[in-house]
């Protein structure tokens, strides 16, 4: 069983098919999180700023691009401006922190890379963007509006404490704007219609659905897993998890 990249993934399953050997992969996501105009605001700010930076956006689960329709697209970013303000980045042992450092100094200079890339490309930075490696690799959340889905930064899995707001008109250029990348670990939607949820739930190409949450959160105890480049082979965690540990045995035993 594999976790990492797309292009090691493969190899990984070059190798283990030529020896018949059987393979998990868990690789590559570029998740987003879709706001409507009939959503709670605060709620989505919530879901917004939790799963885009909780673990310093070290996460598969990340949502880095938030799609937003635009009757809501400027109070939207000021909710989610007003609590990126409150985020403290710090050491782990340093009380309130809750954004920590990037896990070593290539992610750290990764981090550096996507940021600029984000506004060479023309994206407006919002607020954020601070970096200090004089205790660590501490870079303080950005957020990005005006930006486009066929940009780099949202093409790019960045795994930086980095999002992007991408300003949709409908429902349904939300969905494919989704749905418009090589991944497909996880997707969410804040909405309080049932239509759009339901609709959501069944359409969008992702192995995890998150309805009016986080793209971060998940359960153990139910499968995890992704479509397209995001995943190959049988899911991890719940039930499906045996599947791949198990070898399965028919007997035929005469009375």
């Amino acid at each position: 069983t594999f976790t990492g990249s797309l292009a090691v993934g493969k190899r990984v399953a070059v190798a283990a098919a030529t020896n018949l050997v059987k393979f998990q992969l868990e690789m590559g996501s570029k998740n987003a999180l879709i706001v409507l105009d009939d959503a709670d605001l605060d709620n989505a700010a919530d879901c917004a700023v939790g799963g885009a930076f909780g673990g310093t956006g070290q996460k598969c689960t990340a949502s880095s691009r938030l799609i937003v329709t635009a009757g809501v697209h400027d109070e939207f970013v000021a909710k989610v401006q007003e609590r990126m303000a409150k985020l403290k980045v710090g050491g782990a042992l340093e009380d309130g922190v809750t954004i920590g450092p990037a896990a070593d100094a290539k992610q750290f200079a990764q981090n550096k890379e996507y940021f600029q890339l984000a506004q060479d490309e023309g994206a407006t930075l919002v607020c954020g963007g601070e970096f200090d490696d004089s205790t660590g690799y501490f870079m303080t959340p950005a957020l990005f509006t005006n930006t486009t889905n066929d940009m780099r930064i949202n093409r790019d899995e960045a795994f930086a404490p980095l999002a992007c707001v991408i300003k949709v008109a409908d429902y349904e250029e939300a969905l494919a704007t989704l749905n418009d990348t090589q991944y497909g670990l996880t997707g969410g939607i804040c909405t309080t219609s049932l239509k759009y949820a339901t609709h959501f739930k069944r359409n969008a190409k992702t192995g995890c659905a998150m309805i009016n949450l986080p793209t971060a959160g998940t359960d153990y105890h139910v499968p995890f897993g992704g479509r397209k480049n995001s995943s190959f082979g049988s899911r991890e965690q719940g039930k499906y998890a045996e599947e791949f540990y198990t070898e399965v045995k028919t007997t035929y035993m005469k009375a």
